[in-house]
């Protein structure tokens, strides 16, 4: 099962990078930096310092260019960047795309995504309604790209009832962050 660390300034500190890294690395099999409020200030750092980890898999979130400049395995892109699938596979880059519907899912593996997070599974902070795991299941049986369940996932027993429901894996936030 993947499991993929999202980071965020409240659980990536770079002054601290090594450390948290290699927490990460305890959990998760593939990690993806995620800062929105200082674009491209440290992919290039953490790209290099996550790389002496064994995840299978290291990503910028949000910028095809910026994560290849990086050294970057990949880019995740939000659901309002389908369009830059194409872009990015094409500079060799594996695609991680953010989708919250099954048109957008279908949509993403159309266009050569790798996989894909669908989300929310459960309740999580400013994200709407949770979709639960019945929707995960009716999702994950319509594409043949791996789906990684994300929102709200805090627990073991979530985790593996994700992958009952036909997830391929999950992304979190939080899981990682403690």
């Amino acid at each position: 099962m993947i499991s993929y660390a999202i980071t965020d300034p409240s659980t990536l500190d770079f002054n601290h990078l090594e450390r948290d890294l290699k927490r990460f690395s305890q959990k998760a099999s593939m990690i993806v930096y995620r800062d929105k409020s200082n674009v491209s200030q440290h992919e290039a750092a953490f790209v290099q310092a996550a790389k002496m980890y064994d995840f299978e898999k290291v990503i910028i979130h949000g910028n095809p260019s910026l994560a290849k400049a990086a050294g970057a395995d990949g880019v995740h892109l939000s659901s309002l960047q389908l369009d830059e699938i194409a872009e990015a596979k094409a500079m060799g880059l594996f695609v991680v795309v953010s989708t919250h519907t099954i048109e957008e899912l279908k949509k993403a593996e159309v266009l050569g995504a790798d996989m894909a997070t669908f989300s929310p599974i459960f309740e999580t902070p400013n994200k709407g309604a949770p979709v639960g795991l019945e929707v995960l299941r009716s999702v994950t049986s319509q594409v043949h790209i791996p789906v990684l369940a994300l929102g709200g996932i805090l627990t073991e027993e979530q985790i593996r009832a994700c992958e009952r429901y036909g997830a391929s894996g999950f992304a979190s936030i939080r899981y990682f962050g403690a």
